[in-house]
């Protein structure tokens, strides 16, 4: 059939109808088919278990899920230091398990007692076996506080995360009287002295003695009476391991009784630490980082001056001089000396000795020093000394030897005088050995003073040798031999120190450790009187 004749027969009612119902169920087959969804398979889904503050669950969840998923879909919040075992980026397969484990910090604090300790200190002015109560025994208090680790309930862990020392413990020291006694001699001040570790002081006679600090762990690096002998500054062993830290710094007062000991919050002071005279509670040091090598530091070869008030408070505090590398083998490092008017400093390193300035903040150089090799972990520096009247400068030098190819292994060292204002060096002692350390007496009523030096026996072996206490003028005149007696075995290096005063009957003596005990000269009549017997004393001021 032609269009034609279709269109023409559709025109007619009849036909059209019968089209219609011959064309409608193709129509709507189709439309049924076009709206029907589409059939996908069943998603899996596998089953695991969770285990959570003592309960055992399972869930369903679809394949893929990962633990982190599993805890959201069981509304479980994990603590900030809650775990969960696999780890929650983990993918799970069905019959997997997963365990939450609360874990809880705890901290527990607690005061325990620190038991005294007992100390037994030898006396001479004592009957032999006769004892005396010095210092009654105190026990300490210390707040430990312990860091608990429980996970789901059950202790895990339990360590000290903090110690703290609410009191100091004090030692029992009971002084026992021993078989030779010394005869007690009257002194002019206070005579302090480190025995056993522990810091004594003597007043009025050598017969009165009574204890500072009793901690057992003054290291003798610092130790120092104030210009009115009413505080004594001094260091102690760090409680930190020596890589750490080595010492710390401290003052007490003397004026005061059972006087607690004051930190001045400084720390790591082998070479140099002293009071500024006429300016208060001020304290000039240096200081040193800690080496686990030898010798157990490297200097910063700086110069601090702090102000405290009588509590330990920092009132002012100045960095004289920056940390620096101290010159030829400044690892060692520098050491300074105030003088006894308090208004200059001097320095002395390796390689050179001088003044500061303390305007323009620098060393000063006055005198070149040709640097000792001791091919060994140890530098010489010398020891330096004013004289009383503030112009002169004690120091040893190293002269050169003739015909020794190495001067730095010179083994020749004099002692010298140094005019701050000119400059001039004037050798009063030729060969007096490298651990000289002089030390000028107080002005004398006709304001002269005398200067003490230790000499050394052997002088191309001073590095090593002993020596003998010589007192002259100022000049290098009247030079005499004072102590230990011929046919004695000499002295060790030290510094020893004038008395401030003169004693009652005119003059002012001499005070030094020999063989470990305290002895008194008077450099006039040289007489003699040993004080201590104990073999315990190593550091002493007076």
């Amino acid at each position: 059939m032609d269009r034609t004749r279709l269109r023409t027969s559709l025109n007619k009612p009849a036909a059209r109808t019968k089209y219609l119902l011959l064309i409608l169920p193709l129509v709507c087959a189709f439309l049924i088919t076009a709206c029907s969804p589409t059939q996908t398979p069943a998603q899996p889904t596998y089953t695991i278990i969770l285990q959570v503050d003592g309960e055992t669950k399972t869930l369903t969840l679809p394949a893929g899920s990962t633990v982190q998923m599993a805890l959201e879909t069981a509304g479980i919040t994990l603590g900030p230091l809650d775990r969960v075992e696999p780890a929650g980026f983990t993918v799970l397969a069905a019959g997997n398990a997963i365990q939450v484990i609360r874990v809880k910090e705890v901290f527990d604090v607690k005061e325990n007692t620190i038991p005294f300790d007992r100390q037994t200190v030898k006396n001479e002015s004592l009957p032999e076996g006769q004892t005396m109560l010095i210092q009654a025994g105190v026990n300490g208090v210390e707040q430990v506080t312990y860091r608990q680790i429980f996970e789901n309930g059950q202790e895990l862990t339990r360590a000290i995360f903090k110690n703290i020392i609410l009191v100091e413990p004090r030692p029992e020291i009971i002084m026992v009287g021993v078989q030779k006694p010394f005869t007690a001699i009257q002194i002019p001040g206070r005579l302090a002295y480190i025995a056993g570790g522990n810091a004594w002081v003597m007043e009025k006679d050598t017969g009165e003695r009574r204890p500072l600090i009793t901690t057992g762990d003054l290291d003798g690096r610092i130790f120092a009476l104030s210009p009115k002998t009413d505080w004594l500054l001094f260091s102690r062993k760090s409680t930190r391991p020596a890589s750490d830290e080595i010492n710390t710094l401290w003052m007490v007062n003397l004026e005061e009784a059972n006087a607690k000991p004051i930190s001045l919050r400084a720390s790591n002071l082998i070479h140099f630490a002293g009071w500024v005279p006429g300016k208060g509670l001020t304290v000039a040091y240096s200081t040193v980082e800690p080496r686990e090598t030898a010798p157990g530091w490297q200097a910063n070869n700086d110069l601090v001056i702090t102000s405290y008030s009588p509590t330990g408070i920092i009132l002012e505090t100045r960095t004289v001089i920056e940390a620096n590398t101290g010159g030829v083998y400044g690892w060692w490092g520098s050491t300074y000396a105030v003088s006894p008017d308090g208004a200059s400093l001097a320095y002395a390193r390796p390689d050179s000795a001088g003044i500061v300035d303390l305007e323009k903040n620098s060393l000063v150089p006055l005198a070149e020093i040709t640097p000792y090799q001791t091919r060994a972990d140890w530098a010489w520096v010398t020891g330096l000394a004013w004289a009383p009247n503030h112009r002169v400068l004690y120091l040893v030098t190293h002269p050169a030897k003739p015909g020794l190819a190495d001067q730095e292994s010179s083994p020749i060292f004099d002692l010298n005088a140094l005019v701050v204002d000119s400059g001039s060096n004037i050798t009063l002692s030729p060969q007096s050995g490298m651990f000289s350390y002089p030390s000028a007496s107080p002005l004398l009523p006709d304001k002269s003073f005398h200067l003490a030096f230790l000499q050394a026996i052997f002088p191309e072996q001073s590095d090593s040798g002993r020596y003998r206490l010589v007192v002259m003028d100022r000049d290098g005149s009247n030079r005499q031999v004072i102590f230990p007696p011929e046919g004695l075995p000499g002295l060790e290096p030290q510094q020893v120190v004038w008395s401030r005063q003169p004693f009652p009957k005119g003059g002012h003596w001499i005070a030094l450790v020999y063989q470990g005990n305290l002895w008194l000269i008077n450099p006039d009549t040289q007489e003699i009187q040993q004080v201590t017997g104990d073999g315990l004393i190593k550091r002493i001021d007076w």
